[in-house]
């Protein structure tokens, strides 16, 4: 018989489940994701660091664990929440259960809970700290816990700590891949359109990387607040100064942005599924997309050397920018989404153009 288990949330409210996963207590940032499939990539997104996450389609683990579809190594998320988790799974690829891969990866989850009031709360009153622990209890501590809990040195403690290299047969194009807690498919991507991928730690110089001598720089996605990351900003716009083709995804696209003089803002709830739909401005077509962030650029603050080239259409927040200056440009969504959808993975093509078309 599996423990009882208790979400407690900010604001007091305390929701009773069920524990699976590695029993621990535990204090995080709490969103939700509304993606159907998916959830091992979903739990080895770096972008999830520092959170607990609620997972909105009611029945998780019923396709077991599956190595070969990580996004990283290992979870870097604080919890996970769902309304049931599959025991017995079903898929010829499967290695494993979600339970037992929660407890090797100390990832406390609760099942059992009503995911879709507990969603609703979060969308009402946006996103909020929280605590898996296993007593009802509310004490004056753990609300202080929850109030004081603030992510850090995410960026940080997701990058990889050494230059890690990736070759095609015959690769025609080389590209740095900046990680500031990078999906495994934004390389997997690279390499099947014949580009030799250098992955480079967070804090790697504009000056090291250009002696790299590449045809581009892919910026990835990653966890956090994309102000805290001053140092990387800076090289940035430093970078940017040498005309190397960009491409930036999520948090890159939120850098790369700052470091051109734009702003961000945190959103009530972010955007966090694979049903995000987006329109491009250019054409007006819309697309399904995958999306993981809690802050957007503000379109509003970019410069005039810059357009807004894709919105959200839900609610018009900035899905991409391209810049007129400079042979860049950035999304907000994930084109690599390996859990699908995969309408906007045209863009890697994109990119492709553009650092041949630079180096003619």
């Amino acid at each position: 018989m599996s423990r009882v288990a208790y979400l407690v949330l900010e604001n007091g409210t305390v929701f009773e489940g069920k524990a699976f996963g590695a029993e621990k207590e535990t204090t995080g940032e709490l969103v939700f994701t509304t993606a159907m499939t998916g959830y091992l990539e979903t739990l080895t997104d770096p972008s999830y660091y520092g959170q607990v996450v609620i997972q909105t389609f009611p029945l998780i683990g019923n396709y077991g664990v599956i190595p070969s579809d990580f996004e990283s190594s290992s979870p870097a998320l604080k919890g996970y929440i769902v309304r049931e988790w599959c025991q017995v799974p079903s898929n010829f690829r499967s290695e494993g259960d979600l339970d037992t891969f929660l407890k090797e990866s100390g990832i406390p989850g609760v099942c059992g809970i009503d995911t879709r009031a507990l969603t609703r709360i979060v969308r009402e009153y946006g996103v909020m700290n929280c605590k898996i622990q296993y007593t009802p209890e509310v004490t004056q501590a753990d609300l202080d816990e929850m109030k004081n809990y603030v992510i850090t040195e995410a960026v940080e403690k997701t990058t990889v700590q050494h230059c890690e290299d990736f070759k095609p047969e015959n690769p025609e194009l080389k590209v740095v891949l900046m990680d500031f807690g990078a999906k495994h498919n934004i390389e997997r991507e690279l390499l099947n359109r014949g580009c030799e991928v250098t992955v480079v730690p967070a804090h790697t110089t504009a000056e090291e990387i250009t002696a790299m001598n590449p045809d581009g720089v892919m910026l990835s996605n990653g966890p956090g607040d994309p102000d805290k990351n001053t140092e990387v900003i800076k090289q940035l716009t430093v970078l940017a100064e040498k005309r190397i083709p960009m491409f930036g995804i999520c948090l890159g696209h939120q850098l790369m942005a700052l470091s051109q003089g734009a702003k961000t803002t945190k959103l009530h709830y972010g955007h966090r599924g694979a049903n995000q739909p987006v329109k491009e401005l250019a054409t007006g077509k819309i697309y399904i997309t995958s999306q993981n962030h809690g802050y957007a650029v503000v379109s509003e603050s970019l410069p005039a050397t810059a357009k807004t080239s894709f919105e959200n259409g839900n609610d018009g927040t900035c899905e991409g920018v391209d810049y007129l200056n400079l042979p860049a440009f950035s999304v907000q969504f994930h084109p690599e989404a390996c859990g699908g959808p995969q309408d906007t993975a045209f863009l890697f093509n994109r990119f492709i153009k553009l650092m041949k078309d630079n180096k003619a």
